[in-house]
């Protein structure tokens, strides 16, 4: 049975895109730590990042990296920052956080709840800077 990403992927479940290669796809966290959290994935159903075969691993972070750019540039925030934990979802994920501080990236913090409209206003301003 697919798991709750590759169905996002497949437009079996509605998401907040952003952008789209043969192999990776990026989103929108739905409990985001803050505004423009991202999640880039290998379209691949891999469960953990280091059983990924080579090429495959270095193409996600190489997409991640221009994901993170058009974040970078949609988002105000001083840096964008990376977490790697794959532990709630069996499907390699990296998040990227627009943070200000290091404490920004705390996941036991409490999730942002962002109406359906800023959420879509977020991804349209991401996409908008994003260039392949």
């Amino acid at each position: 049975m697919p798991d709750i990403f590759t169905r996002i992927i497949n437009g079996e479940i509605p998401c907040y895109k952003i952008a789209e290669s043969t192999d990776y796809f990026a989103f929108l966290d739905i409990s985001p730590l803050a505004k423009g959290h991202t999640l880039v994935v290998p379209k691949k159903e891999v469960d953990y990042i280091f059983d990924m075969d080579a090429e495959l691993h270095k193409g996600l972070w190489d997409f991640a990296r221009t994901v993170s750019h058009a974040i970078k540039k949609a988002v105000p925030c001083k840096r964008i920052g990376v977490a790697v934990v794959g532990l709630e979802v069996p499907h390699t994920h990296i998040h990227l956080i627009p943070i200000n501080r290091v404490s920004d990236m705390n996941f036991a913090m409490p999730k942002l709840s962002l109406e359906k409209e800023e959420m879509e206003k977020i991804a349209s301003d991401i996409r908008a800077a994003f260039i392949l």
